[in-house]
């Protein structure tokens, strides 16, 4: 009984006389082509890219039928040449996340500057956070292609994947490193379903009703087929959108064929973040002892955002597996070493064998977005003769043996000898070529990069109010800090280039306090301004000295420590809404056990900072408050610390001119007394409060 269901783990099962895989752009592009040179009626492209720029040519790195190779030229001499022939190209109406990669106005390229029966539609009809990501070329409705590989550029490459090739390069000469993708290929009634699906993708972005009319015999004569008279799967994944119920074949089919192997899972994928598959991967490991997993994948990720989304999904799910495999899993990439050159080769296919039983090739990922987010379509074939199985075994052992610089029969023999494919995988190396362990490091632990992760790879659409109530709840402290930071910085400039310091000076606050000075109600009065001043980062000492020499020295050491304390406290209470998180966002997470220590260290670091002049009183305060130091701590260090410069400023402020002018020894000595007694009366203060604390 086959475990490929309708309407569970596929969309449906078709029959093909001909099914072949296409390993490589190279080869992708030449059967394309010939397929087109067929062509009399119709070509479908649908695509998460296509490029007017792309050069539609084999291994040789050029056309031998006499038509142009660039693809937009090639499709325009084709529909000259063919009276009846149209070809309708379906692009992803792609983010800006992607504008550096893609194709500058593709509409003018694809559309305008073509010939009236070659129709451009741009493809809007996904839902917000999604992309159109199903990669399917039909011809005449009667032969199709499903896979990873788009009609673009920077995808060109044939299985030798050399460190140097001379065709491989963009459309301004620049060199890119190798690249290996597979697409498959299907005639018959799975064809006809492919051109269905494509043809419901096009009507759903630009209306109208599909219609499938299926004509001669496309294939090209060039491509064997590796399978004849053979059902084909095809697994979709379609999200939730204008009505329509969501569809997640493709994450169905990827656990049910998990649960099918016994022996040997190959898996060739560009992203791995799948929590489900992980797990389901890990439950048959576990279920399974003998069971070998090898997964091929990039070296490392290329996009700012790849690296801090689905390399920290990579490292979760490669741990999940390899916990539960240990010795039996390997995730690899390829390397090439040739000429003194050292490079890897780029994967970016989807391609799944499990035993030799089942292969798997597709659009979809093994990350999240693909399981639900995204459109996906994969082409799946369970194994029922002799014939198929071997077929199976075939394409599995040519895609490791290319990877490894090997033949398909040399893997074959190595496996026939010590059976184990993550062996194979281990030793075998020719022509430069080899697999190496994937070492990824450890994961972001920063609040930003979860929040790209949950924008860049959702395992369903995004919806906006929602994301907007999560990036508000995981960046309100970052938010907090940065007003905070745009406040002092407004205040600086403030101070810098308006009137603010010509309003707010020594002499005006001195009237200020003047008016109230023989009133019982004066601190009323001096409270406030220190609050005030403390806000906009007004020198404290000066609003010291200020005090004292309106009130006295005595009344100028009451009524200065309670407006410093008071001004401490208010910006301690901003601070401490703003909170650790923010603290720990600013600074970096390498300053997280700094702020910890400064923390269990409260009274002491506050009377540190107090006697020290690290940094402005305001700014101090607000850091206190935020780092999560006690109440009591601040309070009392406060009080501490503050005390021999209230006591200076109050009483010795005529004093303090002389001995920073004439400092003598004796003056020095008491200073430096005072400060030590100081900082000994901070030290036993914080024991006694630790110790209160523990028993607390």
């Amino acid at each position: 009984m086959s475990f490929l269901r309708p309407n569970h783990n596929v969309w449906r099962i078709e029959r093909a006389a001909r099914a072949a895989v296409l390993i490589d752009a190279a080869a992708f592009f030449e059967a394309v082509r010939g397929a087109c040179l067929k062509a009399q009626r119709s070509v479908v492209v649908v695509g998460w890219d296509i490029d007017s720029r792309t050069q539609l040519v084999g291994a040789d790195g050029k056309p031998m039928d006499g038509f142009a190779s660039g693809f937009a030229d090639f499709l325009s001499e084709l529909v000259r040449t063919r009276s009846d022939l149209h070809v309708d190209l379906l692009l992803w109406d792609y983010s800006l996340l992607y504008a550096g990669e893609r194709e500058l106005l593709p509409r003018l390229s694809l559309g305008w500057r073509m010939p009236e029966r070659v129709t451009l539609c741009i493809d809007n009809s996904v839902p917000f956070g999604s992309s159109q990501h199903q990669k399917i070329v039909v011809v005449d409705d009667a032969v199709a292609f499903s896979g990873g590989l788009d009609l673009t550029i920077r995808r060109w490459d044939t299985t030798s994947h050399s460190a140097e090739n001379r065709h491989r390069v963009d459309p301004s000469g620049h060199p890119y490193r190798p690249f290996h993708d597979v697409q498959m290929m299907v005639d018959g009634a799975a064809a006809r379903a492919l051109a269905l699906l494509a043809r419901e993708r096009w009507c759903r972005a630009s209306g109208g009703v599909p219609r499938v009319e299926p004509h001669g015999d496309p294939w090209p004569e060039t491509v064997r087929a590796d399978f004849t008279d053979v059902d084909v799967g095809i697994a979709r994944t379609q999200p939730r959108y204008d009505g329509e119920e969501a569809v997640r074949e493709a994450e169905t089919l990827f656990v049910d064929s998990i649960d099918l192997a016994e022996r040997q899972i190959y898996i060739e994928n560009q992203f791995l973040s799948s929590p489900l598959i992980a797990d389901r991967l890990a439950d048959r490991l576990a279920r399974c002892r003998g069971l070998e997993v090898v997964i091929v994948a990039p070296r490392t990720h290329d996009s700012w955002v790849e690296r801090h989304t689905m390399r920290n999904g990579r490292i979760r799910f490669w741990r999940r597996i390899h916990a539960a495999g240990g010795r039996h899993v390997r995730l690899l990439y390829p390397a090439v070493e040739q000429g003194g050159r050292t490079t890897d080769t780029m994967i970016h296919s989807k391609v799944m064998a499990v035993d030799d039983r089942f292969l798997r090739v597709g659009s979809a990922n093994m990350n999240n977005r693909s399981m639900g987010a995204d459109t996906e379509c994969d082409l799946a074939i369970e194994a029922r003769t002799d014939r198929e199985r071997t077929a199976i075994l075939e394409i599995r052992n040519r895609l490791l043996g290319e990877h490894c610089g090997v033949a398909a029969a040399d893997v074959a023999a190595f496996l026939a000898r010590h059976g184990s494919l993550a062996r194979a995988a281990d030793e075998l190396g020719a022509n430069g070529h080899s697999l190496r362990p994937i070492d990824d490091g450890e994961p972001d632990q920063d609040g930003l990069s979860d929040v790209i992760e949950r924008i860049a790879d959702p395992p369903r659409p995004i919806r906006p109010t929602r994301l907007a109530r999560h990036l508000l709840a995981r960046l309100r402290p970052l938010l907090v800090a940065l007003i905070c930071a745009l406040v002092v910085l407004g205040i600086a400039l403030a101070w810098r280039y308006t009137a603010l310091s010509e309003v707010v000076t020594a002499d005006n606050v001195q009237a200020v306090l003047r008016s109230v000075r023989d009133e019982p109600w004066a601190i009323v009065v001096v409270v406030p301004v220190f609050v005030l001043a403390g806000a906009i980062i007004f020198p404290l000492n000066v609003l010291i000295l200020t005090t004292a020499a309106v009130f006295g020295p005595w009344l100028g050491i009451l009524y200065g420590g309670a407006g410093t304390v008071s001004s401490g406290l208010a910006m301690y209470f901003v601070g401490s809404r703003l909170g650790r998180e923010a603290l720990y966002r600013m600074l970096g997470e390498r300053w997280r056990h700094g702020i910890e220590g400064v923390r269990k260290r409260g009274l002491l670091a506050v009377v540190t900072f107090r006697l020290l002049p690290i940094a402005p009183f305001t700014l101090v305060n607000l850091a206190a408050g935020a780092s999560g130091i006690r109440f009591i701590d601040f309070l009392v260090g406060t009080m501490i610390g503050m005390l021999p410069g209230l006591v200076l400023l109050s009483i010795m402020g005529d004093r303090i001119a002389r001995i920073l002018a004439e400092p003598s020894a004796w003056d020095i000595a008491i200073l430096v007394l005072c400060v030590v007694g100081l900082i000994g009366a901070a030290i036993g203060a914080q024991a006694l409060l630790s110790r209160r604390g523990d028993r607390a």
